[in-house]
């Protein structure tokens, strides 16, 4: 005999899916102990509900394990619900980016299109002063550059002049040379 799929699916209606979930897990709870009393094994069963409420089964002998499995399930249900914000706030932010970049501008009333244009000319406001910022800087720097490059020519020009009674620099140092072996 073959068994075929059974197909499941969420309970649409909440008050249905609410009883179902009730039925469900009481069923669950006392299979778990009925295993745990049959079979003498250690069972603990930790079910949420969807708005987070813990029901919870464990046998005597595992209270410590029990006690551990809640902790890090109300852990992860904790992360659930805090990812699950996450996601919301992200959805957000992308759809005010859009917004920001020019899309999806149609379904926007006035004042929400003046809001963006505020919010917008703030940023150009900021980026303009930034790059003036930047523009200083660099010509701070450049201006510094320039001041050492004209004292290296005025070095370099100094060390090069011919006076036309002594020669160069370096031809002095030549008759400075020979005149003192004379």
């Amino acid at each position: 005999m073959v068994r075929g799929k059974i197909e499941m699916k969420k309970v649409e209606n909440a008050t249905s899916r609410q009883v179902t979930f009730s039925k469900r897990r009481n069923g669950l709870l006392k299979k778990a102990y009925e295993l745990s009393v049959l079979c003498d094994a250690q069972v603990s069963l930790i079910v949420f509900s969807e708005r987070g409420r813990l029901y919870e089964f464990s046998s005597s002998e595992s209270s410590r394990l029990n006690q551990r499995l809640k902790i890090e399930a109300t852990n992860i249900y904790q992360l659930k619900e805090e990812a699950s914000h996450m996601i919301t706030k992200i959805e957000l932010l992308e759809f005010h980016k859009r917004k920001l970049l020019g899309q999806e501008l149609a379904s926007c009333s006035l004042q929400e299109l003046q809001e963006i244009d505020s919010q917008l000319q703030r940023s150009l406001g900021e980026v303009r002063a930034r790059k003036a910022q930047m523009f200083k800087e660099q010509l701070e720097k450049l201006k510094a550059k320039e001041k050492q490059l004209l004292e290296e020519n005025i070095q370099l020009h100094q060390k090069t002049v011919i006076d036309p009674w002594r020669g160069t620099m370096d031809q002095q140092k030549k008759f400075r040379v020979i005149d003192l072996n004379l």
